[in-house]
């Protein structure tokens, strides 16, 4: 499915206007069942929409790996997603008849409690990697968004390791690019131990969370961290940059890790 939509615009320049072909990007509204029980409904872009599912799913407690997973099912026309799992657990029981409408980019989802982060572990093996290589990360991750430059309406997710992009994905919202990523990390059986997460978006705890579930090492971002997300990253050991732009960089958490 197409992720944009062409339409007739009226284009000012100064004293002048013109009628002209633009595109948007397309806001799709994605309802996820488990186990035929329906418990969300995402605004997100139309694109890796398993991926999307897997993710999330993963990042609010409602699987814990592969292994619980039974079937899948996107219905594309409809904007369904089905997930079957084998076995529910307590947090699924206890949120059985909740539903919420979100893209997953301004307040977060329904699910999230900030108490979540504490169940994450501490990372024991830093990633050690030098402050010019992320630079040149930064600089491949700004030049993949197509979307992003036809359309100025998504945000942008990266897997790094220190060899480069592993893997890029795009969405309306910040949460949702995060967790298409883990979700296409977790059905190809990628380790995310050792990698670095690239976004376009402010790292919130939300954010900080969703990685330190994945016990990712590693956060940049073109953009700002919030408070929280700077404190739990002290707490948990994980390495947090924040205005990632040409050569310059704000370094908030375990400076150790990094080698200039």
């Amino acid at each position: 499915m197409d992720s944009i939509k062409k339409l007739q615009i009226m284009r000012i320049k100064g004293q002048e206007s013109r009628i002209e072909e633009d595109v948007v990007i397309l806001e799709y509204p994605f309802t996820i069942f488990v186990n035929d029980e329906e418990i969300i409904t995402l605004l997100c872009s139309p694109s890796s929409l398993k991926e999307l599912m897997v993710g999330f799913l993963f990042s609010e407690g409602f699987l814990n790996s592969l292994e619980d997973i039974d079937r899948v099912r996107i219905d594309e026309d409809k904007g369904l997603g089905y997930i079957y799992l084998k076995d529910v657990n307590s947090f699924y029981e206890k949120l059985r008849g909740k539903r919420t409408i979100t893209s997953g980019c301004g307040k977060g989802t329904l699910f999230y409690h900030v108490l979540d982060s504490f169940k994450s572990k501490k990372i024991e093996e830093p990633l050690a990697i030098e402050v010019e290589r992320i630079k040149e990360l930064i600089g491949e991750f700004n030049k993949k968004s197509e979307l992003f430059l036809n359309t100025g309406g998504v945000h942008s997710c990266a897997l790094c390791g220190k060899d480069g992009i592993i893997m890029f994905e795009e969405d309306i919202g910040r949460h949702n690019a995060l967790d298409k990523i883990f979700g296409r990390a977790l059905l190809e059986g990628i380790e995310t131990r050792d990698k670095i997460i690239l976004t376009s978006g402010r790292i919130s705890s939300e954010i900080l969370i969703k990685s330190a579930k994945r016990q990712v090492p590693i956060i940049v971002s073109r953009s700002a961290p919030t408070s929280l997300s700077v404190e739990m990253a002290m707490e948990l050991g994980i390495t947090l940059i924040g205005f990632a732009r040409g050569e310059k960089m704000n370094i908030y958490t375990n400076f150790p890790s990094l080698i200039f």
